[in-house]
């Protein structure tokens, strides 16, 4: 590097490739970590954060120390380029990386990444996604230990394929095991996390979608608890969903009348599907569906995967990266998903074509929510302005939602309801001393019943 060059990356300042630091420590060290998980980089030290060259303290032994502490406090162990200079009289150092081919690299246990100018704590999905990308596969891909064949069911691997024949020009005709070897849903006689999900014999609390219809956000008139295989919770939750949904019928002049949903169904199912695809497996928190009145909202575990943001998915200028790679090919073999990447647009136009405001997209905590709108008219409260609706009572809320769930457990209720367990737990015991409920059953596997409303 030469003066001229030295004097250019000053001049330019801190960027996602140039860090400056006025002396060597871990935030050196940090910062190589963060910059080899990303494109790679160069650390200069001797140099104030706002372009001051303060120059810096180099000892003797500077290069092998300082590479010997780099290489004790990553992993795996990072060996920057280490080149000295002065400049203006002044001491600086300049340590580089390149991007490490195997991610993520570790500093101290920790995981950073270079976004722009400074250095971001990965969170676990990222740290998977990054260790995932760098072998080309995806989470879903990695083996089940914890399953096995057995917990397959070859038939619903039969159905799969008399659906995926019908889309293939040449036919998968292969007995049901021999396909799940040749779509690597099978490898050394043990199956894929996708495998398992995709084909499980019985439910499995990994795929838990919780569906309620809503009289109030709190009030709850109906609710399910689907937890199978994705392609048959594909239409469990959508035949919820058509269970609670309303239609007219429309005078056209024509022999026969037109039937119209308030939601076109053909866009509600498409973010069933997308949800179900796109779901985050390895995260504990359940996919939920909430119908209200006057709209429903589709909460589903992981963000936007990869670099993907709001704005440029609903412009549409990106190129789909996939969470879980072998769970969209084999729906797309299945012909249950088209075209990767569309089935945003679609869902936007049949809401546009059918009269209906835009669905809202939006990143919520570790988890993304759609939120789609029907025509319902707000209704005018008929109880007198000057008049206080009489609230209902916690008790009477409880009632309400065990009468319509027996079976959930006090946090569950306690989050339906949005108070702590401890309250709930005071609450049923006083609806219990009072008659007014019984438990059927230990407190694990049994249910309650409503004995006076």
């Amino acid at each position: 590097m030469t003066y001229k060059d030295l004097e250019k990356i000053i001049a330019a300042g801190e960027s996602a490739q140039v860090e400056f630091k006025e002396s060597f420590g871990d935030a050196v060290i940090e910062s190589l970590v963060a910059m080899a998980n990303a494109k790679g980089g160069a650390v200069l030290v001797g140099i104030a954060d706002r372009g001051e060259v303060a120059g810096t303290s180099i000892p003797f032994n500077a290069a092998s120390s300082w590479l010997n502490e780099i290489k004790t406090k990553t992993s795996p162990s990072l060996l920057p380029d280490i080149k000295f200079f002065a400049y203006k009289s002044l001491n600086l150092a300049i340590l580089t990386i390149p991007e490490y081919p195997i991610k993520p690299v570790s500093f101290k246990g920790r995981y950073f990444l270079r976004v722009g100018s400074s250095n971001h704590l990965m969170r676990v999905e990222d740290v998977a996604r990054s260790h995932y990308n760098t072998f080309n596969t995806s989470w879903d891909y990695t083996i089940a230990k914890e399953h096995s064949l057995g917990d397959i069911s070859l038939e619903k691997v039969d159905n799969f394929l008399s659906f995926a024949n019908k889309n293939r020009e040449i036919a998968l005709n292969d007995p049901p095991v021999s396909t799940l070897r040749k779509l690597e849903l099978l490898r050394a006689d043990a199956i894929s996390k996708a495998c398992f999900l995709l084909f499980m014999k019985e439910e499995s609390l990994l795929t838990t979608i919780e569906i309620g219809r809503f009289q109030t956000k709190t009030l709850i008139k109906d609710a399910t608890r689907i937890k199978t295989d994705l392609f048959s919770e594909v239409d469990a939750a959508f035949q919820f969903l058509i269970k609670h949904l309303s239609k007219k019928y429309i005078i056209t002049g024509k022999p026969q009348r037109e039937e119209r949903w308030e939601y076109p169904l053909d866009a509600l199912r498409e973010i069933i599907i997308n949800a179900i695809v796109h779901r985050d497996y390895s995260c504990s928190s359940d996919s939920v569906i909430k119908i209200f009145d006057d709209k429903i909202e589709f909460f589903n575990p992981g963000r936007l995967f990869g670099n993907l943001t709001v704005a440029r998915l609903l412009r549409g200028d990106y190129i789909s990266t996939i969470r879980n790679k072998q769970i969209a090919g084999i729906f797309k073999e299945a012909g249950i998903m088209e075209k990767y990447g569309s089935g945003i647009g679609r869902i936007i136009e049949a809401f546009r074509n059918s009269g209906l405001p835009a669905p809202k997209f939006r990143e919520l905590g570790d988890g993304f929510l759609v939120t789609v709108y029907n025509e319902t008219p707000q209704k005018t409260p008929q109880t007198p302005p000057q008049k206080t609706p009489q609230k209902i009572s916690l008790a009477d809320r409880i009632l309400s939602v065990i009468a319509s769930n027996p079976s959930l457990t006090r946090i569950e209720l306690a989050t339906t309801l949005s108070v702590s367990p401890e309250t709930i737990k005071e609450y049923l015991e006083k609806l219990r001393k009072a008659d007014r409920i019984r438990r059927i059953g230990p407190d694990k596997g049994g249910h309650w019943k409503v004995l006076s409303q």
